[in-house]
């Protein structure tokens, strides 16, 4: 791909994706017809490069209308925005769930990730491709995590076309008009003109999600009609559902209230949180969350009110808010589950959190994986932005904030907040250099708070019981509520709420761990392994340090014997190789080094494995040192504590 546009055309099916996202073009230098105006002067390069940030929602379009992106149809969305073509190839092949290649419109996601692969993933995944061949119109693909790991082994279907009938959700569901199979999100900006005069669009198309997956179930939904409404997947596993209200902070809506309806949500407690940081005013609320102890629930555990107050006070306007709902970590869910069970408390308090820091745009950054979510976070903001409680006055105070969402399309590392930002701008998805922090210079280059789904949501107890009454919650280091991502060898697995400080033998007894345990992965892919032996772990941040692990986003994966831990570290080392991004050497050398050497000695122990695992210690101390961003550093963690703490190779 060149930096010049080339004589490949648009097909009339691509072009009008592409116009019903951006409008039709104004002039031949966007990609009309030309005429002899236009042979006088250029027109709306300025304007066009202010829109670079439609980069990903326009390929979003085209793939989700065609099934893949060719040349003529980049070369066209180059036009429109105009982008170097080298440059949108590059964003187009950074993505896994995008094609630059001719693809049929179906698409058959199987997760091979570390809940899926001890489910089976291998086998079901070898007997759809063995089933399913060239005639089939469907194209199987093995997929990372899909968030599913509480029903194990799991599947996605996407099948691209022109969007599914009126009144139908994409995954077949007959629900309310507005969660329909096209929905978007956004309104006008506020300060900079960003997103001035249109609205993100996101285009829901037929999708299946099948968890847990048999081959018989995983064929039926790819290769059903289009007019043939898809098996619904059930609703999210939260096994303390029916537990009394107090028992639960975090998850006591899901299950209890209808997360379609507003006023539902309002009569279980809903925005009572904005009224009272109304009542205080931003500084106050950004104190609140300070003395509550508040920390990120990413895996970071950076104070939350130091975050807020950091970029409340910068004085470069506008300010922004990111809402970082990308969670690829393998074995992680909750995010998934708070969207898809309780979407307007993201709406809430994402709202309370742009208030307090002074941003008038908030942006949600929703992994691709996710139809369910996004059908239900898409409608919560458009019945929030109906009820006055998005919008130029926001619940009629004077403060004016709106929400876009912008789908993510299968990449781990745009979990990096700063990679986060290089996406949603129409980048790479790529880390940068800090400094300059996200506070100072963040999106779009202006102060920017970026936060997880469940830190958000744990503002709402804070500002509803008070800062004293939450912090009493957990220890003193570790304050409130955290939710854990059951899953493996477990008889109830799913979504868990505890305070900080119960343990882990605490939180495997709860959900049903077998008495062949053989090993738990704390943290996921980017954690670290125990023992049967060490249940007694306090699932605190400072606790799980003491004890040579991490908590990580809440990961506990628990593996009983029957699970080769080879093949395991195996998956681990393939993962991190696919999805590092490549800019610095130390990652994306040092992860295809980790897996070659894992090849090696998957098959063998003792001496003979010795020098590839001294290779591995060394290498893995490489990437720790010397990688840009937390992937790279990462990287060698789960693989390392199997050695040491489980005897992986001995």
């Amino acid at each position: 791909m060149d930096l010049r546009f080339g004589d490949s055309k648009p097909t009339d099916e691509e072009r009008a994706a592409v116009d019903a996202l951006l409008g039709p073009p104004e002039s031949s230098w966007e990609g009309a017809d030309r005429s002899d105006a236009d042979l006088r002067w250029a027109r709306g390069g300025r304007e066009a490069r202010d829109r670079r940030d439609q980069l990903l929602p326009a390929l979003h379009a085209l793939n989700d209308r065609v099934g893949w992106i060719s040349e003529g149809a980049l070369d066209y969305v180059c036009r429109r925005l105009t982008v170097p073509p080298a440059e949108a190839y590059g964003v187009a092949t950074f993505y896994a769930m995008f094609s630059v290649r001719p693809r049929p419109a179906t698409v058959l996601h199987v997760c091979t990730d570390l809940a899926c692969t001890a489910a089976g993933a291998s086998e079901l995944c070898a007997t759809v491709e063995a089933r399913l061949g060239p005639e089939s119109g469907v194209k199987v693909e093995r997929s990372p995590c899909l968030g599913l790991c509480e029903r194990a082994p799991a599947t996605l279907t996407i099948r691209a076309g022109t969007p599914a009938r009126p009144g139908v959700s994409p995954l077949g569901e007959l629900e309310d008009e507005a969660v329909q199979a096209e929905g978007g999100s956004g309104g006008a900006a506020h300060g900079d003109g960003k997103g001035k005069g249109r609205r993100g669009r996101n285009t829901l198309h037929a999708t299946a999600v099948c968890a847990p997956a048999t081959p018989a179930r995983a064929i039926a939904a790819a290769t059903a009609p289009e007019s043939a409404p898809t098996e619904a997947a059930p609703e999210t596993a939260v096994p303390q559902t029916g537990t009394p209200a107090p028992t639960l902070t975090l998850l006591h809506r899901i299950g209890t209230a209808d997360p379609t309806s507003l006023d539902d949500y309002r009569a279980h407690g809903g925005y009572t949180a904005l009224r009272r940081a109304f009542a205080l005013g931003p500084a106050a609320v950004i104190r609140e969350v300070t003395d509550a102890g508040l920390v990120g629930r990413g895996g970071a555990a950076f104070p939350t009110g130091r975050k807020w107050q950091a970029t409340a006070a910068q004085p470069d306007h506008p300010h922004y808010l990111v809402c970082n709902a990308d969670e690829s970590e393998p074995g992680t869910f909750k995010d998934r589950v708070l969207m898809e069970g309780d979407p307007y408390a993201l709406v809430e308090a994402m709202t309370i959190a742009a208030y307090a820091t002074g941003a008038h745009r908030g942006y949600l950054y929703l992994r691709g994986e996710y139809p369910r979510a996004l059908a239900r976070v898409t409608h919560a903001i458009e019945q929030a932005r109906t009820r006055g409680l998005l919008g130029d006055d926001v619940l009629g105070q004077g403060y004016a904030f709106d929400i876009e969402i912008r789908r993510g399309a299968g990449a781990y590392i745009c979990g990096e907040e700063t990679a986060l930002f290089n996406s949603i701008e129409g980048h790479r998805g790529e880390p940068r250099s800090k400094p300059p922090f996200p506070v100072e210079k963040g999106l779009f280059s202006k102060p920017t708070v970026e936060n997880n789904v469940e830190t958000l949501v744990n503002v709402l107890p804070i500002l509803t019981m008070g800062a004293e009454a939450y912090a009493a919650i957990g220890t003193p280091a570790s304050t409130g509520p955290k939710l854990f991502c059951v899953s493996g060898s477990v008889a109830r697995p799913g979504v868990y709420e505890l305070p900080f400080g119960a343990t882990l033998g605490e939180l495997l007894a709860l959900a049903g761990v077998r008495d062949n345990l053989r090993a738990v992965l704390l943290g996921g892919a980017a954690g670290g392994f125990v023992r049967p032996d060490e249940l007694d772990i306090p699932l605190t941040f400072e606790g799980t340090r003491e004890a040579g692990t991490t908590l990580g986003s809440g990961v506990v994966m628990a593996f009983d014997d029957t699970v080769p831990l080879p093949r395991l570290l195996l998956r681990i080392a393939e993962f991190f190789r696919d999805e590092s991004c490549g800019q610095c050497v130390p990652c994306r050398v040092g992860t295809v080094r980790q897996e070659e050497a894992l090849h090696r000695i998957a098959d063998r122990t003792g001496a003979a494995a010795a020098d590839d695992i001294a290779l591995l210690r060394e290498v893995g101390r490489a990437m720790r040192d010397a990688s840009i961003c937390g992937l790279g550093q990462t990287a060698w963690n789960a693989v390392e504590s199997a050695i040491d703490r489980l005897g992986a190779y001995e």
